[in-house]
């Protein structure tokens, strides 16, 4: 799996479309210890866990998590492009975690990698319209990129 990251920076190559069509870039959005959760699970989940945003994933996508804060609920900052996952199947399932809360999932393998701030990329990526409110791209919680700004954020959290 870790070959197919690699190959996305060798313009020479190009990668290999999934069983669904051409692969898509996503990033989602999560506190910076639920995405460590995710990674712990091989999992991600999106926006509080609902089904929908999943669902419009495939096999073979590519998945950015971006934290703006250390911790859900929490006020610390961390404004960093924490993982970065490939999602392995097109099933997405339910998990009851308590009588009155049932998220829905999707399995990735995530890849090694090194937590990256935004900041200094905020200039170069097509997908922020409005560069001096950046951080307004990131309220919906789940958002497709264009490839080449998947290019630039995961060649930064290359290790």
């Amino acid at each position: 799996m870790f070959d197919d990251f690699i190959r996305l920076h060798d313009s020479a190559l190009s990668m290999v479309a999934s069983p669904s069509g051409p692969e898509k870039y996503w990033i989602v959005v999560a506190s910076r210890d639920h995405v460590q959760t995710g990674v712990r699970e091989g999992i991600c989940q999106a926006n509080h866990g609902k089904q929908g945003p999943l669902s419009r994933m495939k096999m073979g996508d590519w998945i950015l998590f971006y934290s703006p804060h250390v911790k859900f609920s929490g006020t610390d900052k961390c404004r960093k492009f924490t993982a970065l996952a490939r999602v392995k199947d097109d099933r997405v399932y339910q998990v009851r975690m308590s009588r009155d809360w049932s998220p829905f999932r999707r399995d990735v393998e995530f890849q090694p990698c090194k937590e990256v701030p935004i900041e200094p990329m905020v200039q170069g990526l097509s997908f922020i319209k409005n560069k001096k409110s950046w951080g307004y791209v990131f309220r919906f919680g789940l958002l497709s990129i264009p490839r080449e700004d998947f290019l630039t954020i995961s060649s930064q959290m290359k290790m």
